[in-house]
């Protein structure tokens, strides 16, 4: 098994508080049909949540994204060239504001590629 898939069984095993919330919303196909994976490997990258067949990455960012924004937008950047969306929400935006995060996703869902 490789480095980058390695790191992600990693991370599938011990997820933060808000990545374990939105994952008991987008398991099983419970947003829209929609089949979400967590802990993607994707571009040499780690994707939180990504919907394959929609095309779209979810990333959850924690207080150390503030000082990550050029390490953040060169993810972006990559993760759009390979064809995916990329969707940011904090943390506590998903621990707090639950129902909110689901609706803004859904309607992005909606929205053609």
């Amino acid at each position: 098994m490789d480095a980058l898939r390695h790191r992600a069984r990693t991370l599938r095993n011990a997820p933060t508080d808000a990545e374990h919330r939105l994952w008991q919303r987008l398991r099983g196909r419970q947003l829209a049909g929609v089949k979400f994976r967590r802990q993607m490997p994707i571009a040499g990258f780690i994707a939180d949540f990504a919907a394959p067949a929609a095309r779209l990455i979810v990333e959850l960012d924690g207080g150390q994204h503030g000082a990550r924004a050029q390490a953040d937008a060169r993810r972006t950047a990559a993760l759009n060239a390979a064809g995916y969306r990329v969707v940011r929400y904090w943390n506590h935006q998903v621990l707090q504001q639950t129902d909110a995060v689901l609706e803004d996703l859904l309607r992005r869902l909606a929205l053609p590629d």
